[in-house]
């Protein structure tokens, strides 16, 4: 998918909360090596240095977009490399934490990609991940009422978005099954205040929205936007837009 940065960032403050959340639960722990699933901008990658003294991060991503703008953060303990969680995981390579911030949900098939993912930690090794759970709020009920009808249904040629996230309690019997312990796997709600339906539109054209537009001609893509913001000004009627996020947290040792 072809991200915005500058549109991600303007939420900056919102989508940092739950990074913070989860550092709180990464063991601190010095001179290990470190992988970040799908570091976005690196800037929340970065703050894994002071953390984890003499460390080594290697902070990877398929949006060359988003590596751009991480590029300022490398230093001689944090690297950046173009590359897929799914390619990652068919390389050799292990990891003594690996995290992942807000990109997993993107991979099909959890049930089978975490024990993937658990197979690249190094005994005594940690997983710590954090996934948005929000998919049946109405911000995304919407989006998929809009593509299911015309002219977007046919110009889909029956795609639809798979939703891959778990409940918590599937996430903690995967993280079980492959021998984790310690195990911690929540859900919480982030209280987003935003300022009218117009801005929860500009939220979602960041994340949510963009596999959609993305499979669409070029003539309809500002169609769909626009009905999709008439669709949010219907139900958001207020101002301020009290927002519920919800959030998956999940890590073990293993």
């Amino acid at each position: 998918m072809a991200w915005n940065p500058e549109v991600y960032d303007q939420f900056k403050e919102e989508r940092s909360a739950p990074f913070f959340d989860l550092l709180k639960l990464v063991e601190s722990r010095t001179g290990i090596s470190v992988i970040d699933l799908g570091c976005g901008t690196g800037e929340l990658t970065s703050k894994l240095l002071d953390y984890l003294e003499d460390s080594k991060v290697l902070g990877i991503d398929s949006s060359e977009e988003m590596l751009e703008k991480a590029a300022q953060f490398g230093t001689s303990r944090l690297t950046f490399e173009k590359r897929s969680i799914e390619e990652q995981l068919h390389l050799g390579d292990t990891y003594d934490l690996i995290i992942s911030n807000a990109a997993i949900q993107w991979c099909r098939n959890h049930k089978e990609l975490f024990p993937r993912i658990i197979s690249k930690i190094k005994e005594d090794g940690q997983l710590a991940v954090q996934i948005p759970s929000n998919h049946e709020y109405v911000v995304h009920q919407l989006l998929r009422k809009i593509a299911g009808t015309e002219p977007y249904k046919t110009a889909y040629n029956s795609w639809e978005r798979e939703y891959t996230v778990l409940t918590i309690e599937e996430y903690a019997r995967i993280l079980f099954d492959n021998k984790g312990r310690e195990i911690t796997v929540y859900e919480k709600v982030f209280p987003h205040v935003l300022e009218d339906a117009e801005a929860v539109f500009t939220w979602a054209s960041g994340t949510a929205m963009l596999p959609y537009i993305e499979k669409l001609p070029e003539d309809l893509k500002e169609q769909f936007k626009n009905d999709y913001k008439h669709e949010l000004q219907n139900i958001f009627l207020e101002s301020p837009v009290f927002y519920p996020f919800k959030r998956t947290f999940i890590s073990a040792k293993f």
